[in-house]
């Protein structure tokens, strides 16, 4: 039988095989195998089963133009700037439906709580939080007139270069299924539909329209499948299929896991809906289980009332399309007479969780001589370097990002907290912005810093200006309304690209401090004679646009500049950026421009700097070992100024761990070193590593990661001891002591590891995360952990008999502080009758 995704392929819960887990001479016995799991009825605010009769009646009602208008997206005759709409059905009182994106806080033409990025919430480890985090996404959602949320993504971090890894979660499994069952809950508990996404192995941006994956069964339900089946489980309202091929088939007509797995084995009854422009064609996607094309009705319009009409789709696919819809909207009390009404938006409470999450999730990589937190002399004397320093970077780019209703600077919080009585400077160190053209530069001179046209009219200046050496320039343009053509020595610098690329430039550098669009360009330029071209059109509502430019002897003076600040102060905070967006994947994992030399430079004059980095994943470092602190804070959001000047200065114990692990450098990655893994040859991707995705590959291969899964230090010191192990609740129960040993009150992270079984005969990781516990601990004050492991995590997927079979016999059991410091280990043994 192939290990591919067959027909017949599906989750099980566990096996027909009974099971005993003893240690100590102790047994508990593990559930025997369960029917397939319907999802709850209700989870949304109506709280009732779906009124079955009152669907019918409504589907017996509708016409099938009716009908396939609630299949497929239109336009909206009242924008609120969201990312899909479907008209609904006036006459017989079903609404309109509005969705909107919301990874990272709701998208739309409004101004919206900007949270920090989910990757970030997921670094504190803490599925409570991420229950607040959803209920915060579902309020305003709501509050913004928004009835479908088009989150969260629980996508697993394959490979470090992909573009969206800031969306998601972790490179763990466990994790992941952890989070994202806790974030629809608290989205729909204030009444949004939560839809999961992508579905399914969408792990990369690179290609991702016509990437064929190829993917094991046992490596598919063992990695990529546990997020979207807890989501299920914990009752989600619909489902985004991916754009993506899996295994031959594009996911958005794949029967296999649409109809067979989701809906046949995962009992899930809510809607599929396309990603934007993910379907390919009508008949097939259809009668596979995809009920909603989105964003408009290219393939379930006309196309499908034709193909009803000709016999190739049935009456009752439509029916049970429609009836999907209809159900959930009906469950979340969308059907009713008088619906719920909105709430009112709570700006500053979306503003005082957005600060709580960025201080839980962020992670202190490195921290040599006590270099934070910043006190006495310390947080006295400082020079702030950095773009990001002064410029808040909330987000990444793409349909995650969000314009808050303000955003501080990091400059800004940094003083506020020092005092007064502080020396604190900023730098740039690196100019992303440009400077201006000298208006004497062009021949016949003009100035390009700051132009107006106004609508209806059209400018244009061609000059020439020249250059006494060969030089590296960056030409950045920055505008409001219709981007000017620019031209040097014929070439246009800024075309207009294809698709998503247009539209998602990064949440930081794709738009200027106010707010204008931003474009850039670096090229290397020989010495002589160049020209210079630019034209401008008003269009209808008028163009403000400026033309500026670093040069290699600038970003000389910003570093000098820099270093100079680096040396009159006692400390050093450098903030390093790198800026990711959905519809591309990063090409290295090092720090972008010349921020690795900046870094090198000014380390080299004060080694008491940290590196605050904001940046979408993992970052290859050769800086590090200058430094003296690395504080990982991602896409921290709108508070993320002051989140992080609470972490530098120690107000709050640096509480986040990795989720996903650093490398050395890039081809010390799971993906790494092999073209058919990442980006994939030839339009295909094989999933040859198999279940050991992220720390798991580490661990396998023997490889020594910068920084591992888990990974994360804090301000004070911990101790483990006293590890037991025992039967509990059909798993495992671990119990062991975690004691702060150090002066300060701390967040720890407790972290269980579970070995292989040698019974199996089946591929498995040298150690999988089984569980973990966050703690907060007064200084000496020591706490009993609890962690149970239950019996999925100690099964693996037999592709032959098709379920979950439990690894029985000698078992090991690690716990500490991260996937490479497990000072703890006991044996438990798992008899199988």
């Amino acid at each position: 039988m192939s290990e591919a995704v067959s027909r017949r392929s599906a989750v099980r819960l566990l096996g027909a095989l009974g099971a005993t887990l003893a240690t100590a001479g102790c047994v508990a016995a593990v559930p025997p195998r369960a029917a397939p799991r319907k999802a709850p009825p209700a989870a949304g605010p109506a709280g009732q089963p779906a009124g079955t009769a009152r669907i019918d009646a409504l589907l017996g009602r509708l016409t099938l133009d009716e009908k396939t208008a609630l299949l497929h997206g239109a336009p909206d005759p009242a924008p609120l700037g969201q990312a899909g709409h479907v008209p609904g059905v006036p006459r017989l009182g079903v609404p309109a439906l509005r969705l909107a994106d919301g990874p990272a806080g709701v998208r739309v033409a409004a101004r919206a709580t900007a949270l920090p990025a989910p990757v970030l919430l997921a670094s504190a480890f803490d599925p409570a939080l991420a229950r607040e985090y959803g209920r915060v996404l579902g309020r305003e959602g709501r509050a913004l007139g928004q009835d479908v949320l088009l989150a969260p993504m629980v996508n697993l971090i394959r490979t470090p270069f992909a573009g969206r890894n800031f969306e998601t979660f972790a490179e763990d499994p466990r994790l992941t299924a952890d989070l994202v069952t806790e974030l629809v809950r608290g989205i729909q508990e204030e009444g949004m539909i939560a839809t999961v996404k992508h579905f399914a192995l969408n792990n990369q941006e690179r290609g991702r329209d016509t990437i064929d994956v190829v993917v094991s069964e046992q490596t598919l339900h063992e990695t990529e499948l546990r997020g979207f089946e807890a989501a299920v489980a914990a009752g989600v309202g619909a489902v985004m299929g991916a754009y993506n091929k899996v295994n031959g088939v594009y996911a958005c007509e794949n029967k296999a896991l649409l109809d067979e797995l989701l809906r046949g084995r995962w009992g899930f009854d809510g809607w599929v809906v396309s990603d934007w422009g993910a379907t390919h064609g009508t008949v097939g996607s259809v009668n596979a289980g995809l009920d909603m094309e989105m964003p408009g009705g290219t393939h379930y319009g006309a196309p499908l009332r034709e193909a009803v009409s000709g016999g190739s789709v049935s009456q009752d696919t439509v029916d049970l399309a429609v009836r999907r819809i209809l159900t959930t909207m009906d469950r979340f009390g969308l059907l009713a007479e008088h619906p719920a009404a909105r709430p009112a938006r709570d700006a500053p409470a979306g503003a005082r969780f957005a600060r709580k999450a960025a201080t839980a999730g962020a992670v202190l990589l490195r921290n040599e001589h006590g270099t934070l937190p910043l006190t006495g002399a310390a947080a006295r004397s400082i020079a702030v370097i950095g773009p990001t320093g002064q410029v808040p970077f909330v987000g990444g780019g793409g349909s995650a990002h969000v314009v808050p209703d303000a955003a501080e600077a990091p400059l800004t919080a940094i003083k506020r907290r020092a005092g007064n009585g502080a020396s604190v400077r900023h730098v740039l160190g690196e100019d992303v912005y440009g400077r201006a053209l000298p208006p004497t530069l062009l021949t016949p001179p003009v100035d390009l810093d700051d132009r107006g046209v106004d609508a209806g009219r059209r400018w244009s200046h061609e000059g020439t200006f020249t250059l006494a050496s060969d030089d590296e320039w960056t030409l950045i343009v920055h505008y409001a309304g219709k981007r000017p053509v620019v031209r040097l020595d014929g070439e246009d610098l800024f075309p207009v690209r294809q698709g998503v690329a247009e539209y998602f430039a990064g949440g930081l550098l794709g738009a200027s401090p106010d707010g204008l669009t931003v474009r850039r360009r670096t090229l290397a330029l020989k010495a002589g004679v160049h020209r210079l071209a630019v034209t401008a059109e008003g269009g209808d509502k008028g163009l403000r646009f400026r033309l500026r430019h670093t040069t290699r002897a600038g970003r000389a003076a910003d570093v000098a500049e820099a270093v100079k600040a680096a040396e009159e102060a006692h400390s050093v905070v450098l903030f390093a950026y790198e800026d990711a967006t959905e519809g591309r994947d990063r090409t290295s994992l090092a720090l972008p421009g010349g921020q690795a030399a900046l870094i090198e430079a000014v380390t080299a004059v004060n080694p008491r700097t940290t590196v605050v980095l904001n940046t979408s994943s993992s970052t290859t470092m050769p800086w590090l070992a200058r430094t003296g602190a690395v504080l990982q804070m991602y896409y921290p959001g709108q508070e993320g100024a002051g989140a992080t000047a609470d972490l530098l200065f120690g107000d709050v114990d640096p509480g986040g761990r990795l989720t996903q692990t650093f490398p050395v450098d890039e081809r010390a990655t799971p993906v790494g070193g092999d073209p058919r893994r990442y980006p994939g040859v030839g339009g295909r991707q094989e999933y040859t590593e198999g279940v050991h995705v992220g720390h798991r590959w580490y661990d396998a291969q023997k490889v020594e990661p910068l920084f591992p899964f888990g990974h994360g230090l804090s301000y004070t010191t911990w101790a483990y001891e006293k590890l037991a192990v025992r039967p509990g609740r059909g798993g495992l129960r671990v119990e062991f002591t975690v004691r702060n040993t150090g002066r300060r009150k701390g967040v720890e992270v407790a972290q269980v590891y579970l070995g292989p079984a040698g019974s199996l005969r089946l591929d498995q990781p040298v150690r999988v995360l089984a569980g973990y516990r966050r703690l907060t601990l007064a200084p000496g004050q020591a706490q009993r952990v609890t962690v149970d492991i239950d019996a999925r995590t100690l099964s693996s997927w037999d592709p032959d008999q098709q379920t979950w079979v439990v690894g029985s016999g000698p078992r090991e059991v690690f716990a500490g502080r991260s996937s490479r410091e497990l000072p703890l280990r006991a044996r438990a043994v798992v008899t199988s009758r």
